[in-house]
């Protein structure tokens, strides 16, 4: 009988012993997932945690070389905080990055201009659901070389006249200016910044200019030659302030010209100021944890990041908007 009270007493111990330790495992995890605001990553994820909690895995984006210099900022700071999650973000371009985005290639596109009609229709037919997040803001920059005295503002109509190719020297721009042959640079069909310039400028016409992928070059182009015209992103013009001259603009609703400054951009009374995107592959943001908390990250230092590469950031209000799209999805 004794035997038989020890033999229940030891089992019961042991099983005491083994739920205890079950327990602690268990507490362990939790601690360590809030820890690293993750959790386990879905079947089917890119993303895992290891025995100590650390995210690791792959997030993969492409696009627009504007957005770039935004994300680029970010990762660095994502990287030291998560150094076992490989982000990788190319520039195609917007276009191109859209085309990646269709084949189901990356997690995120970075845009310069809002998804089109029928890259809508691409990704409905490959069966890619997305959420647009708007990031920052720009102004498209129109620029001059330093040693043109006599551009003091342009209007879309005179710009039509430049783009299309219409106008061969400045004089054919306007009567006052001088007889001197233009040089016209632009963004090629790559960029979302040469499809801005086209649908809010030319009225979806072509543009006539030398096109070039490199937006660097695009403005080295018109540092060095005095002739000449280029457009950009407001970063670029920012970083070549000093050997760019950048020349008001008067849209169409605009009774006179406008600078382009932070502050115009902001308020978009800037005629020539636009959104910065990235769109989100909802799949990925529901499976991948590693993207959900890239695009977490991202979210919460776009603004920061925005001002440091030579942007305009959104309001609270705008970047809480953004915020709550995301919150949808965890």
């Amino acid at each position: 009988m004794k035997k038989s009270i020890f033999m229940a007493a030891l089992l019961m111990g042991l099983m005491f012993i083994l739920a205890a330790c079950g327990s602690g495992s268990a507490e362990d995890t939790t601690e360590e997932s809030t820890e690293n605001g993750s959790g386990e990553a879905t079947e089917g994820s890119e993303a895992s945690t290891d025995g100590e909690g650390t995210l690791s895995g792959t997030v993969n984006g492409d696009g627009s070389s504007t957005v770039a210099p935004i994300l680029e900022l970010i990762n660095e700071d994502f990287n030291a905080e998560y150094p076992e999650v490989q982000v990788s973000i190319g520039v195609s371009g917007t276009g191109g990055g859209f085309e990646k985005f269709v084949a189901g290639e990356t997690d995120f596109q970075n845009a310069s201009r809002e998804i089109k009609e029928e890259e809508v229709s691409a990704l409905e037919e490959a069966g890619i659901d997305y959420t647009e997040f708007k990031v920052a803001n720009d102004g498209l920059t129109v620029a001059v070389n330093t040693e043109n005295d006599f551009v003091d503002y342009l209007t879309f109509e005179e710009l039509q006249t430049i783009y299309s190719g219409e106008a061969e020297t400045w004089n054919d721009v306007r009567d006052e200016f001088p007889e001197e042959e233009i040089t016209a640079y632009a963004p090629d069909q790559s960029h979302g910044t040469h499809d801005f310039f086209k649908e809010a400028v030319m009225e979806d016409g072509d543009i006539t200019a030398e096109l070039n992928q490199d937006t660097n070059v695009i403005s080295q182009s018109v540092t060095s030659d005095a002739n000449s015209i280029g457009f950009f992103g407001y970063n670029f013009y920012m970083v070549n302030e000093g050997n760019l001259k950048g020349v008001p603009i008067q849209g169409p609703d605009n009774e006179e010209p406008v600078e382009v400054t932070e502050e115009t951009v902001m308020s978009y009374d800037y005629p020539l100021a636009r959104p910065l995107f990235v769109y989100a592959k909802n799949e990925s943001l529901e499976n991948n944890e590693s993207f959900m908390q890239f695009m977490e990250f991202t979210l919460n230092n776009a603004s920061s990041a925005a001002e440091e590469a030579g942007y305009v950031a959104l309001t609270e209000e705008e970047m809480q908007e953004q915020k709550d799209k995301l919150e949808d999805f965890k």
